[in-house]
């Protein structure tokens, strides 16, 4: 309760610029919280497709393929079909490759979608800090000018001790966001790293089976 009882306190005595700091923080964390749990479902479903299409592809069998691919509605599932339908016509492995890359362009942005507003949030919630901090001193210089002047060194310094808890409440805010932004991009960087490999161990499989049509 002690730890509580100081921060109810550290944030009352911050001024009305610590409230949009917490909108901030708040929006962050959701932010944050939604893109872990869909990175971590896409990540989840890519293996979990991968490893029931590979013995498809292994034996030749594109129809049973194609099948899965079509009804999982997973990142790599939706690449595999794009490089599934243009094996059934393509002469070359490079209009198959040409063709996973086309749905990889499509798949990236939905991976990295709303991530880049963490850095954004944390830029923020520092740069608000810093305006209520500059806002209060400029407060407290004019409540201390007409003050008693035995009482000035005192209450300047209260003031300034009250408006430094904005910037110490943007910082708080804003570290933790820039590194969940830095979790998130790793993750990402993961996640189309493995498209990346699948896609070009499908097409290894491929040509490996129709070397004629390489």
């Amino acid at each position: 309760m002690d730890f509580v009882g100081t921060f109810v306190k550290f944030f009352q005595e911050g001024g009305a610029f610590m409230y949009p700091i917490a909108i901030v923080a708040a929006l962050g964390v959701a932010v944050a919280i939604e893109r872990y749990l869909y990175l971590f479902r896409t990540e989840s479903g890519n293996r979990r497709i991968w490893s029931e299409v590979a013995p498809f592809l292994a034996k030749g069998d594109y129809r049973q393929a194609i099948t899965l691919t079509a009804d999982s509605g997973s990142a790599i599932g939706q690449i595999l079909s794009y490089g599934l339908a243009r094996v059934q016509t393509a002469r070359r492995r490079d209009d198959v490759e040409k063709a996973m890359e086309e749905s990889l362009m499509e798949v990236v942005p939905r991976l990295e979608k709303r991530t880049h507003y963490l850095a954004s949030f944390a830029n923020i919630a520092t740069l608000l800090g810093l305006l209520g901090t500059i806002i209060g001193l400029i407060q407290a210089f004019q409540a201390v000018s007409s003050a008693n002047p035995a009482e000035k060194a005192d209450l300047l310094s209260a003031s300034i001790s009250v408006a430094m808890n904005t910037t110490a409440f943007g910082l708080i805010v804003a570290i933790p966001l820039l590194l969940l932004h830095s979790v998130l991009q790793s993750k990402t960087t993961e996640i189309v790293d493995s498209l990346e490999m699948a896609s070009v161990k499908f097409l290894n499989t491929v040509v490996e089976q129709r070397p004629e049509q390489a």
